[in-house]
């Protein structure tokens, strides 16, 4: 290469300086984002604009110089690629900063080129297993993304690609981590089929994939004159259930929460790869951005997270939220059982949920002393108490979410608690581990319904037509929220905003199907709301009785259900 260099006229010189200068500088920024903190909002904002800025330097210069830099200085197609995959992950992490769906299909038209253009088609015939492992490694994010964007045949495809290039990365090195390349692919392949619950088929019998974002055709109107008080701002989605499928530190509930919290991203992107990026002024926070506004509100991903983890990140929401703005904390976790059932201080001794397993290098404690002693990662009540300073909408997907049936009102700021069930019957068990039922009724009331009535197969006309009645009851449930004269205030808070409103109207359409399901049999089988929604305006409206069992018949499934006067809610 130094010889090469000095054979090269002046012009030639820079330009290869110039773009291993371009290079050097933006592998420094990308490693350094790591060190980023992943909480807030303004400290990380500075630097990856930095990061985009270098990396929209370096992707035009290999654009306009790249056939002097493929003669002189020898640069192969997978290095573009790397530096393609850099971008596509920017735009991931972006994302995952700010909750802007839109980022999400940049990433995409990033790893799609890199696989449309084959850059990594070499990568094998280097005789260099790192190399392999970016190839690996950049599989892996590109399947990530498409599963958010739902490009679900794409996914098929890739991850029978990957599974290829394991098996000849295996066979080339053997290398010591082929174990865990598979245990990735084993990951993938269930996570698809899990999610894969009720298949909506076409006339051809071809499966239909639906997306569950919000969008203007599933939104609820308000009622004219109804006040707007709060809109969601802060999201922290929470996931530790032991049995359940997950992939890359997402688990199925969470995954189904974080598109429920989502609006659809606008596909109007082109096929080519963008050179534009986020940098400083046209980021979602910066004065003078385009869009004005957020259109999702901003999330954090928390798998297992211990409990100095959860709370420094609730902290860091809670400083950020803004004037009239709300906060949402979506927890899906294991129960943890506390010591008393029958207690005074509910903030403790009625246990809570444990958001991540004991892990290695804690003291283990034993025998009688361990019995003095609370799990450590056990999330509390009490915990959250001073986090209810600001509004609050809690849910809890839990077999203890009684836990948090009495939460105490201390600031009168708006609170709202949603409770799963605690059992399902014996029969849906085995399906827990792909998913929990009551974050499928928050993300896709049919596929819940249909889940709870073991329909596995359902055309594409008769989806439509009950989709439309569960539209129906949504609006319906909508006018009885604005109406009812027993509403306990702080739903009337949260009810202006397009996702909660949506998340309390799912919540009753769930309470409903299971309280008519003749499968499920006493108040733990039930979802729970705190404060109390009333039964007579709302809970347990005959009109929305009539709708759900309406439903029931469209789905050939009514002998399922209990007539209303047969319900007995305390068996």
């Amino acid at each position: 290469m130094a010889t090469e260099v000095q054979n090269l006229d002046e012009n030639e010189k820079k330009i290869v300086n110039e773009f291993c200068h371009h290079l050097e500088k933006s592998k420094q920024l990308f490693n350094g984002l790591r060190d980023l903190p992943q909480y807030g909002h303004k400290q990380w904002q500075s630097y990856f604009g930095r990061t985009f800025d270098v990396y929209t330097k370096l992707w035009k210069f290999q654009q306009q110089h790249r056939a002097i830099l493929d003669s002189k200085y020898g640069l192969k197609r997978w290095q573009i690629g790397e530096i393609a995959s850099k971008i596509g992950q920017l735009y991931y992490h972006y994302y995952l900063r700010t909750s802007e769906t839109n980022y999400l299909n940049e990433s995409f038209s990033f790893y799609s080129a890199i696989r449309m253009r084959a850059y990594y088609s070499k990568a094998s015939k280097e005789e260099r297993p790192d190399l392999m492992v970016k190839k690996l490694r950049y599989y892996a994010r590109f399947i990530v993304v498409c599963l958010l964007l739902k490009k679900m045949k794409l996914v098929r495809d890739l991850v029978r690609e990957l599974a290829k290039q394991i098996d000849d990365y295996t066979g080339t090195y053997e290398p010591e981590d082929h174990m865990e390349w598979n245990l990735v692919l084993g990951e993938i392949k269930a996570f698809i089929e899990a999610d894969n619950l009720i298949n909506v088929v076409d006339v051809d019998s071809s499966s239909i994939v639906l997306s569950h974002r919000l969008t203007p055709l599933n939104t609820t109107p308000l009622e004219k004159g109804t006040p707007v008080y709060l809109t969601l701002q802060e999201v922290l989605i929470v996931g530790n259930c032991h049995e359940q499928v997950k992939f890359s530190e997402l688990t199925l509930d969470m995954f189904r929460m974080l598109q429920t919290l989502e609006r659809e991203p606008q596909d109007d992107l082109s096929n080519q790869i963008y050179d534009n990026s986020p940098a400083p002024g046209r980021t979602p926070f910066e004065n003078g951005d385009r869009t004005n506004k957020r259109d999702n509100p901003h999330k954090y991903l928390l798998y297992k997270p211990t409990y100095g983890q959860l709370n420094t990140f609730l902290a860091s929401a809670f400083k950020e939220l803004p004037p009239n703005g709300a906060m949402v904390l979506y927890i899906s976790a294991d129960g943890c059982p506390g010591n008393q059932k029958h207690t005074d201080d509910a903030a403790y001794d009625l246990g809570g949920v444990i958001t991540n397993s004991r892990r290695e290098g804690e003291e283990q404690t034993k025998g009688k002393k361990a019995e003095l002693y609370k799990e450590m990662h056990c999330l509390h009540p009490g915990d959250l108490y001073p986090y209810t300073r600001k509004p609050l909408f809690l849910i809890i997907d839990s077999s203890n979410s009684s836990a948090f049936q009495n939460f105490p009102n201390m600031f009168g700021q708006p609170l709202v608690c949603l409770l799963s069930p605690e059992q399902v019957p014996v029969t849906m068990q085995d399906q827990q581990l792909k998913g929990n039922l009551f974050t499928l009724f928050l993300h896709c009331p049919l596929m819940a319904m249909c889940c709870v009535c073991n329909i596995g197969d359902i055309p594409i006309t008769l989806w439509d037509k009950c989709q439309a009645q569960v539209d129906k009851f949504v609006a319906d449930a909508s006018k009885l929220f604005s109406r009812a004269r027993k509403l306990d205030h702080a739903y009337v808070q949260f009810l202006g905003d397009d996702f909660l409103r949506l998340l309390l109207l799912r919540f009753v359409f769930c309470y409903i199907v299971l309280i008519l399901h003749r499968g499920f049999k006493g108040p733990s089988y039930y979802p729970a709301s705190h404060p109390s929604l009333p039964t007579d305006e709302i809970l347990e409206h005959p009109a929305l009785y009539k709708l759900v069992l309406d439903l029931a018949t469209m789905l050939e499934v009514r002998g399922l259900f209990a007539e209303p006067g047969d319900v007995d809610i305390s068996a």
